[in-house]
C-alpha cells in the first residue's frame, strides 16, 4: 500500500469532514492532528489527514504550519495533495485560504489549482462562481455574521484574488457540465495562459466527481470535503485504491458522556435547544461570569456530578449575534472566544479524568483547543452521524471516542441521536 492522498485540513472538524468522506468509500484513513512528528505519518493508510488549528490563526503561521505537514506527507510518499477547508469559505481578506493554497501550490510545483467548496449534502453549491448555502448566497446566509470570518462577498473569484497575488479564473458550469474532458481542457487553457487558482462550479456530487477525474494529475486540489467523494472514486476506477471496508459503529466504552457546544451558530444554537428541549441537562457559560468569576470549571464540574449517570449533559455557549456583538464590544473579540474556548478544553480534560469516554464537541476552534487540551495526536474514523460528522476513536487513546462537529453541520435533532451509533 501506498500513500495516495495526503490531505491537509485548517481546522480540527473539517479534517475530521474530509477523513469521514474518503473513508466513506473504503479508503483506510487516518487523521493526524498537529504538525506530524517524522515517523508519525502511518505507512499503512491510503489518505493521511493532518488537521491544524490554522483557519484563523496568524498568515505566517498557518503558512508556516501547512508547508511542514506538506513536507511530512511527501516523505512518506503522498502522491496527490488536498488543502481542506470550510464549505463556507471561511477566511478574511487577509487570508488563510490564500496565502496557505499559494504557498502549497509553490512547494509541490503545480501548475494550477482548482477551488471547490461545494458540499451538496449539506447544501453547498457553487454556481457562476458564487457561494451558495442552500438558496441563498453565502453573503446572505448567516456566515455574514461570523465572529471571526464575517463572509460578506459570495463571489470567489473576487474574495480568493483578495488573498493571493496569484491569478484567478472561473470554470463554469456549462464546462463542468460538458464532463472531465472539458474541465481538463479549460484548466489547461487557465494554467497557458498563467491563472494558477480556477474556482469550479458545482452543484451536485456528479459535478464533484467529473472534477475529481479531471485533476488526476493534478499536484494540488482545493476545497471542502465534498471533493473527496469524487477522488476515492477515480482512485478505485483507475484501480489505485486497495480494498477496503465502510466505516463501522465503534464499541460503546463504558464511561460517561458530555457534549461541549462553542459554536454559536444558528444550527448549533438549534440543536442545543433540541436537546434541551428533549430533556438532556444543561448549563450555560457566559463569558461575563467566567471572567468575573460567577462561573468556573470547578463549578461546571460540580453541576456535572450532580447530574444522572445514564444520561448526556450539556455545556454550552451559545448566543445570538447581538448578544455576541455585546460581549466583544466589551470584552475584544479575541478575548472573548479564547476565553470560552479554553475554559471548554479545561471541562474536557477535567471530564475525561473523571470517567467521561464519550464527547461531542461543537465548533471548529472549540475543537481544536479540546483535542489539544486532551493531547490527541491521531484518530480513526467510525460511523458518520450526519455528513461530514463521524464518531472518532483516539489513537492510544483507550476508550476515548470523539465527534467533533463544525459550527454549521448536523441535524437539528445531532446531539440526541449521536450516541445511538455508539454500539
Amino acid at each position: 500500500m501506498s500513500l495516495r492522498i495526503g490531505c491537509i485540513a485548517d481546522d480540527f472538524t473539517g479534517g475530521t469532514d474530509i477523513a469521514l468522506m474518503l473513508a466513506r468509500g473504503g479508503m483506510q484513513v487516518v487523521q493526524l492532528i498537529g504538525v506530524p512528528k517524522p515517523g508519525d505519518v502511518p505507512a499503512d493508510a491510503d489518505a493521511v489527514v493532518v488537521a491544524l488549528k490554522s483557519r484563523t490563526s496568524p498568515v505566517g503561521e498557518a503558512v508556516s504550519q501547512s508547508l511542514l505537514a506538506a513536507e511530512a506527507l511527501l516523505t512518506a510518499g503522498a502522491e496527490q495533495f488536498i488543502f481542506k477547508y470550510c464549505s463556507t469559505f471561511d477566511s478574511t481578506d487577509a487570508g488563510n485560504i490564500g496565502p496557505v493554497a499559494e504557498a502549497l501550490l509553490e512547494r509541490l510545483g503545480g501548475a494550477i489549482a482548482t477551488v471547490c467548496p461545494a458540499f451538496p449534502a449539506n447544501g453547498r453549491t457553487v454556481y457562476r462562481g458564487h457561494l451558495f448555502v442552500g438558496d441563498a448566497l453565502l453573503s446572505d446566509s448567516p456566515m455574514r455574521d461570523h465572529p471571526l470570518t464575517p463572509m460578506r462577498d459570495a463571489n470567489l473569484v473576487r474574495v480568493l484574488a483578495r488573498q493571493t497575488r496569484l491569478p484567478v479564473g472561473l470554470i463554469a458550469f456549462d464546462t463542468v457540465a460538458a464532463g472531465p474532458a472539458a474541465i481538463r481542457a479549460r484548466l489547461d487553457a487557465l494554467a497557458a495562459a498563467g491563472t494558477r487558482f480556477a474556482v469550479v462550479d458545482a452543484l451536485t456530487d456528479g459535478d464533484l466527481e467529473a472534477l475529481a477525474e479531471a485533476s488526476a494529475g493534478l499536484a494540488l486540489m482545493t476545497g471542502g470535503a465534498g471533493i473527496a467523494l469524487g477522488v476515492q472514486q477515480v482512485l478505485r476506477r483507475h484501480g489505485r485504491l486497495s480494498t477496503g471496508s465502510q466505516p463501522t459503529g465503534f464499541r460503546m466504552p463504558a464511561g460517561g458522556s458530555a457534549i461541549l457546544a462553542g459554536s454559536c451558530s444558528p444550527r448549533t444554537r438549534e440543536q442545543v435547544a433540541l436537546a434541551l428541549e428533549a430533556g438532556i441537562p444543561g448549563l450555560r457559560l457566559s463569558p461575563r461570569s467566567l471572567l468575573g468569576g460567577g462561573q468556573s470549571v470547578e463549578g461546571v464540574l460540580d453541576w456535572a456530578a450532580s447530574q444522572p449517570p445514564d444520561r448526556p449533559i450539556l455545556v454550552y455557549s451559545s448566543a445570538g449575534p447581538e448578544e455576541i456583538a455585546g460581549i466583544q464590544s466589551e470584552l475584544g473579540q479575541e478575548r472573548a472566544a479564547t476565553l470560552v474556548e479554553n475554559t471548554l478544553a479545561e471541562i474536557a480534560r477535567r471530564l475525561v479524568d473523571r470517567g467521561v469516554n464519550r464527547l461531542v464537541v461543537a465548533g471548529g476552534e472549540t475543537s481544536g483547543a479540546v483535542v489539544a487540551r486532551l493531547g490527541v495526536s491521531a484518530l480513526d474514523i467510525g460511523a458518520e452521524i450526519d455528513p461530514g460528522v463521524p464518531w472518532t476513536r483516539v489513537r492510544g487513546g483507550g476508550e476515548l471516542v470523539l465527534a467533533l462537529k463544525s459550527g454549521n453541520f448536523g441535524a437539528p435533532d445531532f446531539f440526541v441521536k449521536a450516541w445511538d451509533l455508539l454500539t
